[in-house]
């Protein structure tokens, strides 16, 4: 990944702006989650992918204190575990590749608004995206590594093969492969593991968190 500027936001402008303000009020005061950003959409008459922008990045407060006190430094992952939600960190790293928009949530884990997870197909940014995270395993010293990517994602055995051939390539202990039900196999982990995830139902469910995209983000800031 070069040296570029990403496209990263890191607020809402205009009336997003304004819509994820209602949405926080709502939410502070005990609206369900679906029915405040549907409420708000409507009410600014927003098109499906600026609710699907809201959707991924305003929560309430409690949600966000809650999120942030589990998101991990760099500093505290040398030789630790972790276990890599694989699509959801691959994709987010291919957004930043390709340059389109990721958003910095309330909650502080960037997310990309592809939307396309079922659809996903390897492409050059995608194994570039792997370069860049086992780039960041490297640097951070961690001791062992997981990777998990789910059964249903078309080609999803030869992503797994090649991660573990490029892990064995850099010495980097740990493995990579398929499973039919990554956000239970990471919900139900081990306290002492650390969850590299933005999934905001996972990281409710885990102890420790990171968030892979925004630290490879900074460093090339």
């Amino acid at each position: 990944m070069s040296s570029k500027k990403y496209h990263i936001n890191k607020n809402h402008p205009g009336k997003l702006g304004e819509a994820a303000k209602d949405i926080r009020y709502l939410l502070e005061r005990g609206y369900r989650r679906d029915s405040s950003i549907r409420f708000t959409g409507d009410h600014y008459r927003l098109d499906k992918n600026e609710r699907y922008i809201l959707a991924r990045t305003v929560f309430s407060r409690n949600t966000t204190i809650s999120r942030m006190e589990k998101k991990l430094g760099i500093d505290e992952l040398k030789n630790g575990r972790v276990i890599i939600d694989g699509y959801n960190v691959l994709i987010t790293l291919e957004s930043l590749i390709e340059g389109e928009n990721v958003w910095v949530a309330d909650d502080s884990f960037l997310r990309d608004i592809k939307g396309i997870f079922k659809n996903h197909s390897n492409v050059d940014s995608t194994f570039r995206a792997v370069e860049e995270m086992l780039d960041f395993i490297l640097r951070s010293e961690i001791k062992y590594t997981h990777v998990l990517l789910d059964t249903q994602i078309k080609n999803s055995g030869e992503l797994a093969a090649f991660i573990r051939k490029r892990m064995e390539d850099l010495l980097i202990k740990g493995d990579a492969r398929t499973s039919r039900h990554v956000d239970y196999d990471l919900k139900n982990c081990d306290n002492s593991e650390i969850i590299a995830t933005a999934d905001g139902i996972i990281i409710d469910a885990v102890k420790n968190v990171i968030d892979i995209p925004c630290f490879i983000a900074r460093y090339h800031d």
